[in-house]
């Protein structure tokens, strides 16, 4: 039983002020105060902090890997919207992209965004528009290739209104995907944030066309309160 300096029991009082709270300032919304008070009791923040990542989405990449192994030694990825850089930092050392790992596959990741990003070591990264006129070319010039994994974790600027937010990160994942499209190997796999709801009915369609197997998964890293989920399409047709 742990105690006090006055030698009463502080366990339970102990457990309750690891909660954070904040105050709601002058000219702070209350939306953005919970937003705050959320981002400071956070495990994943407070894990990204301890561990060196630049955010909590590191996880999520993390998780959805785990189970479907797809950034493996050797693997050629593509990382769209990668700022701050979280999910490169992971990729690096899975797919080898320093060559540590004695006798695997050295693999290669191409980091992609409208901003630039402090240096990965072992990553490249690049600022470019990928919905721009020749972005696909410009990847595979990068690549010296095509690529086995091209993976996004982007969301549009919020609009404060919940419907055209969720069309417009669904219009971004097509976008993604009409890349992913043009510079996947055969076999290649797929990976993108997407919103639950109807309007991504369309893209569940073309990507069950175009592989062989399409999951929708929400990782344990993504909040609870969240609708956002995550795509994985393996087994990209050609």
């Amino acid at each position: 039983m742990n105690k006090g300096p006055d030698g009463k029991n502080t366990s339970g009082r102990g457990q309750r002020d690891l909660t954070v709270k904040v105050k709601t300032a002058r000219g702070r919304r209350a939306s953005s105060t919970r937003w705050l008070q959320r981002q400071l009791n956070d495990p994943y923040v407070k894990r990204a902090q301890n561990e060196g990542y630049r955010g909590r989405a590191a996880f999520k990449i993390m998780e959805l890997d785990d189970k479907y192994r797809f950034l493996v030694p050797g693997a050629r990825v593509v990382d769209l919207g990668a700022a701050p850089g979280g999910w490169v930092q992971v990729a690096v050392p899975r797919i080898n992209a320093l060559g540590e790992k004695s006798g695997k596959a050295v693999g290669r990741i191409i980091g992609v965004d409208l901003q630039e990003m402090e240096p990965v070591p072992g990553a490249e990264l690049h600022v470019l528009d990928f919905m721009g006129e020749g972005a696909e070319e410009q990847i595979k010039v990068w690549l010296d290739g095509k690529a086995d994994v091209v993976m996004s974790d982007m969301a549009a600027s919020s609009s404060g209104h919940k419907q055209t937010d969720h069309l417009r990160i669904i219009s971004l994942c097509e976008a993604a995907a009409y890349l992913a499209f043009d510079v996947l190997v055969e076999g290649g796999t797929f990976v993108s944030k997407v919103l639950a709801g109807g309007a991504e009915g369309e893209l569940q369609k073309l990507l069950k066309q175009r592989f062989t197997k399409v999951a929708n998964v929400k990782p344990p890293a993504s909040r609870s309160d969240s609708s956002e989920k995550f795509v994985v399409a393996t087994g990209f047709r050609g």
